[in-house]
C-alpha cells in the first residue's frame, strides 16, 4: 500500500465523498456492470452508513475505496478504483470494518465471480442464494465474514495494526 494513502471514517449523517463515492460506483458499473444502485438509493444508504475509506494525499485527495457499513456490520458498498487494485485495499478495508463488528456480512451478485472470490478469499462463506434479489431481477448470495478464531486479527495485520 502506499505511504500516501491515508484512512478515514466518515460517520453516519456526513456526505464528505459521497459525490466521489458515487462517481467511483459508476466508474465500475460502466466497466463491469455491477453495483447498479440508482444515485438516491446510493446517497441514501452512504449518508446512514459509517463509512471507511482511503484517500490518496499525493494525487489531490483521490478516493482510493471504501465501504459503507450499517450499524450492524452489513456492508452496503464495497469499492476499489481499477488504478489500485492489486495492492490489498479491498481486505484492508474489510479488515477494518471487522475491528468495529462482531459480524461482518453482505450482498454478492451471483453471476459476480470477481467478488465471489475476493470474499471467499478472506473468509466469507456462502450462508444462502436469493433469488430477484437485486432491482433488475438479479440473484444475489448473502455472505458472512468466518468466525474462527484469529480472523479479526489476521486482516487487522492488513491494516499494519
Amino acid at each position: 500500500m502506499s505511504v500516501n494513502v491515508e484512512r478515514r471514517v466518515v460517520d453516519p449523517g456526513d456526505a464528505d465523498y459521497v459525490e466521489q463515492a458515487w462517481q467511483l460506483k459508476e466508474r465500475i458499473r460502466a466497466e463491469e456492470g455491477v453495483l447498479r444502485q440508482r444515485r438516491g438509493f446510493f446517497e441514501n444508504a452512504y449518508k446512514r452508513s459509517t463509512v471507511y475509506l482511503f484517500v490518496d494525499r499525493a494525487d489531490r485527495g483521490t478516493l482510493v475505496g471504501f465501504a459503507a457499513v450499517r450499524r450492524d456490520g452489513y456492508i452496503l458498498f464495497l469499492a476499489v478504483d481499477d488504478a489500485y487494485q492489486g495492492e490489498g485495499f479491498g481486505e484492508a478495508l474489510v479488515a477494518r470494518v471487522a475491528e468495529d463488528y462482531s459480524s461482518v456480512t453482505c450482498h454478492a451478485r451471483t453471476t459476480n465471480r470477481d467478488a465471489i472470490r475476493f470474499y471467499q478469499h478472506i473468509g466469507f462463506t456462502i450462508e444462502r442464494r436469493i433469488d430477484n434479489y437485486y432491482e433488475d431481477g438479479g440473484d444475489a448470495y448473502y455472505l458472512k465474514l468466518g468466525e474462527e478464531e484469529g480472523l479479526a486479527d489476521r486482516l487487522s495485520k492488513l491494516l499494519g495494526g
